[in-house]
């Protein structure tokens, strides 16, 4: 796992960045004019109730949808300059996504699973096969590389999800409720790996109802109300160490953990 890393002592990159976004689905407002960034290495966290425009906003991100008005780069790339092809490439190369449900194709063992991101890319088979047993080792699932999907427990599957995102070394890593679907030691397990990937470098942006998992694995918390951001807080451990409400930083001594169930 090799992840992007600033030179020392600069100040980290803007890997992500919205200006004033807005999403309309006919009469709907998904996302209301939403600014946000994201620097290298950050893991963030967002939060918020259904409808708030969580999924929303990582299709955006994802290049999987399109704004109604506003501008979305990541990694210094305009995505709305990108054709329908060129936002294919930028998937394929600079985004690893986590899914809550997997989304691994049952027809084809892990390895394959894994391998074939390098492979939609250009990457020789025997590359690919090779760094995506590499990744299998390192997540610790290497002796089940021949087992399809279906004989696997959740918590396989996802570490299999989670090497086939890392396989052609994203700039970002998306998350979509990644322990949703897990039962709580193999959600546990998951929320370690984040936490790995994060101290190395791992850019992350994790959409999440879960309060543990976004108290665990994030730097920063961005709660969402109406498509816009509500509040912001900069997570220390288990303490929320700032908050940022209508754009003003205030100090904060609550516990984070305590907070977030409350307004989750």
């Amino acid at each position: 796992m090799t992840p992007h890393h600033d030179s020392a002592g600069s100040a980290p990159q803007v890997v992500v960045r919205l200006d004033r976004v807005s999403k309309e689905y006919g009469d709907t407002l998904a996302l209301d004019a939403l600014s946000l960034e994201i620097r290298r290495g950050e893991a963030v966290a967002v939060m918020g109730p259904s409808g708030c425009g969580k999924s929303t906003l990582l299709n955006m991100v994802a290049g999987l949808d399109r704004p109604t008005a506003g501008t979305i780069s990541v990694h210094g790339q305009d995505l709305g300059g990108l054709t329908e092809t060129g936002l294919a490439l930028y998937r394929r190369r600079d985004v690893g996504m986590i899914f809550q449900f997997f989304n691994l194709i049952d027809d084809l063992p892990a390895l394959d699973n894994v391998a074939l991101a390098a492979q939609l890319t250009g990457t020789s088979a025997r590359q690919a096969r090779r760094r995506a047993l590499e990744l299998l080792d390192e997540l610790g699932v290497a002796d089940r590389r021949n087992n399809y999907p279906t004989m696997l427990s959740g918590g396989e599957r996802q570490r299999v999800g989670v090497a086939r995102a890392l396989m052609n070394r994203p700039a970002l890593l998306l998350a979509d409720e990644p322990t949703g679907a897990l039962d709580s030691r193999s959600g546990e397990q998951v929320m370690d790996l984040l936490i790995d990937l994060n101290q190395i470098g791992q850019t992350l942006l994790i959409v999440t109802h879960d309060p543990h998992l976004a108290t665990r694995c994030a730097g920063r918390l961005v709660k969402m109300a109406d498509g816009r951001v509500a509040r912001e807080r900069a997570l220390d451990g288990e303490t929320v160490a700032a908050e940022t409400v209508d754009g003003k930083t205030v100090a904060a001594e609550t516990v984070a953990g305590e907070s977030l169930e409350r307004s989750a």
